[in-house]
């Protein structure tokens, strides 16, 4: 093994005895005659018995569903397409309402000004009331239901509703520019928007009444607007928004209505997820609700090892499907703390003081976030009671080796850590955990289980310990079930993910990953986008390769790399974010090229580096880096949806670098 890749954790015999995916593994040994001794033999039984285990996972976690499967699934060979649990009937909501007791289904806390909680008993009675408001203005099964919001309590609130009738859902955080939410939701035309007053960020109010007025105006089909009162203590004015109703006005004023689940098929579309829109129109993913239901309680159970006992968070915002998965927590009957605001706010370690206030024992961050803290070189530990933290998850981006490794010396010595990659694609993860393995830095712990990864060479077959594209060979039942607007043929859908290796008679999901998947650990570690790969005199270089040194040095607090067309080359160019207090000057200069020369190879050492403004480095709401963007602004070339953005203003630095690269 590289010396790179550090142990950094071992499963107490007290923890494998505990976790979940242990009495999963004694149940699938009992009820399907297998002998699977630990995580590595369970992947393995997951992607050759692909049938039983999804069987499996739907006998262990108690799906709710008022008609029986006919089979597990139609054909395996048809992909995409095949057909998932055929003859059942259920209802999403239905199964994550399973919980109807006094326990905390949500803790809210927006910054510092605002925090509620509701428990399962009472967020059981609020969507009986709201689903029965919903159709008494006549939403029905297929009706699309959608949300402005920020990750308020409302907001799952308003989601259960809709899809306990069977209507549709899709959401956009309050950040969101209207221009991006038009893009967005014009697509799928919506009857009902759930809107909200405005957000606070910094401890600074934005009222968005005249974002919602924009949107409503621009997609005809809205028929109602239903508006949360959230920085504003009395119901604001909405006289300006048309069909527009405070919530509390529109909630049904019985206090305990009947509520009917709507029995659908398997298949059923619950979910409309959209690409990140930064290079087009963002595509309408169409997500089922079984296969979503059965994929989350698959990732929550087994791999985050999630239990009625823990307090769950992620740091998300409902524009970011891990807004999605944090929800179907409910499902396992745990306490989801909802966040709100800057994480960061009013001081870098905000979040530790909440992780101790509330006992948050799993906490889902991003590698950005981890980065700040150490390059702040902040030693949460030392500040506070983590003794309730059992777990930190982490996605968004790649994380270096050296954050790994922060978070065992300087956040806790004794956690699980749950670094999983994924996409918004398949409401889950590609690779990620099997919390009985070992952490080794710089690594996530394997495939997703029933997730038939490989990782591609230029020739298209699987290859170990070289970098790689990812590859899935086999169906899963959170993929899409199909595009909104594609036709019959799925043109669409086969272009985004299947055409890539059909050349070469290989009909395969290709997600746009670059991974290394290493042959001693069976671990994977993320290189970034493959379709941002940098390609100097040929060849092929990974962007976090570059990130995970440079982003170690104390002066630099992010950065980005593209590469540009070059007298028939490829050169490197990198922009860097410096810490207050820091200059790029020459020696700056040097001394970044020297520590890649030193730490990777000559082949990584940007041509130029050039310094940008405050909040300089592009990030989409989901917090990945836009390189793709930037090198086309570099090159000339257009740059659509500038509101599916983060930081849309960042921008313009680089329209102005245009002319002095050329």
């Amino acid at each position: 093994m590289d010396d790179e890749r550090k142990l950094l954790w071992e499963p107490s015999e007290d923890w494998i005895k505990n976790a979940n995916i242990t009495r999963f593994i004694a149940f699938v040994n009992r009820e399907y005659g297998q002998n699977i001794k630990g995580g590595k033999d369970l992947y393995k039984f997951s992607v050759e018995k692909i049938e039983d285990f999804w069987d499996a996972m739907w006998k262990f976690s108690d799906i709710i569903a008022s008609k029986p499967y006919d089979k597990v699934v139609e054909d395996l060979s048809v992909f995409p397409g095949t057909k998932w649990f055929p003859g059942a009937k259920l209802n999403f909501a239905e199964n994550l309402l399973r919980y109807d007791d006094n326990q905390l289904a949500f803790i809210f806390q927006g910054e510092a000004r605002v925090s509620k909680q509701i428990t399962y008993s009472g967020l059981n009675k609020l969507v009986a009331r709201l689903a029965k408001s919903l159709k008494e203005i006549g939403i029905t099964m297929n009706d699309r239901v959608v949300s402005y919001m920020p990750n308020l309590i409302e907001t799952p609130t308003a989601m259960l509703a809709a899809t306990s009738i069977g209507a549709i859902w899709a959401s956009c955080g309050a950040e969101l520019q209207p221009s991006a939410v038009i893009d967005r939701f014009g697509q799928i035309e919506p009857k009902v928007l759930f809107a909200v007053d405005g957000y606070f960020y910094r401890d600074k109010e934005f009222n968005i009444l005249d974002n919602v007025k924009r949107v409503v105006e621009a997609i005809k089909s809205i028929e109602k607007v239903i508006v949360v009162s959230y920085i504003s203590k009395e119901k604001p004015d909405i006289s300006i928004i048309p069909n527009a109703v405070h919530w509390d006005d529109f909630l049904s004023k019985q206090e305990n209505p009947a509520i009917k689940f709507a029995q659908l098929p398997f298949d059923h579309p619950l979910y409309i997820m959209f690409s990140s829109g930064t290079t087009g129109a963002p595509k309408c993913l169409v997500q089922g609700a079984g296969g979503v239901l059965i994929n989350h309680l698959k990732e929550l159970i087994l791999s985050t090892d999630c239990k009625r006992s823990d307090v769950l968070n992620y740091i998300t915002a409902p524009s970011w499907m891990m807004w999605n998965w944090l929800i179907s927590g409910l499902a396992v009957g745990c306490t989801i703390f909802l966040y709100d605001g800057n994480p960061l706010y009013p001081d870098p370690l905000r979040f530790f003081e909440l992780i101790e206030e509330h006992k948050i024992s799993i906490f889902g961050t991003s590698a950005a976030y981890i980065h700040y803290l150490m390059g702040l070189g902040v030693k949460p530990a030392e500040k506070f009671d983590l003794s309730a933290l059992r777990e930190i998850s982490q996605t968004a981006s790649t994380l270096s080796p050296e954050g790994f490794e922060y978070v065992y010396r300087d956040i806790k010595k004794d956690l699980f850590f749950n670094s999983i990659s994924g996409g918004t694609d398949i409401n889950g993860c590609f690779a990620g955990a099997i919390p009985i393995l070992p952490v080794y830095s710089g690594e996530l712990q394997g495939r997703a289980l029933a997730m038939k990864v490989e990782s591609y060479s230029g020739k298209a077959e699987p290859i170990e310990d070289e970098q790689a594209e990812l590859v899935c060979e086999a169906p899963s039942p959170s993929m899409p079930i199909y595009f909104w607007g594609d036709d019959d043929n799925m043109t669409k859908y086969k272009a985004a993910y299947f055409d890539y290796y059909k050349d070469v008679g290989k009909m395969v999901w290709r997600h746009g990953d670059y991974i290394v998947i290493h042959s001693d650990t069976g671990g994977i570690t993320f290189w970034g986008r493959s379709d941002a790969v940098l390609k100097p005199s040929g060849v092929r270089i990974g962007t976090a390769e570059i990130y995970n040194v440079v982003e170690q040095l104390p002066e630099v607090a992010d950065s980005l790399v593209i590469g540009q067309k070059w007298e028939g080359d490829i050169r490197i160019i990198m922009f860097v974010l410096l810490n207050e207090g820091y200059k790029l000057d020459d020696d700056l200069k040097i001394k970044i090229k020297q520590t890649l020369r030193e730490k990777t190879s000559p082949r990584h050492v940007p041509k130029l580096i050039f310094q940008t403004p405050p909040d300089g480095i592009p990030y989409t709401f989901s917090n990945k880096k836009v390189e793709i963007a930037i090198t086309k602004i570099i090159h000339g070339m257009p740059v659509a949806n500038r509101g599916a953005l983060r930081n849309p203003d960042s921008l313009d630095f680089y329209t102005e670098m245009k002319d002095k690269l050329k």
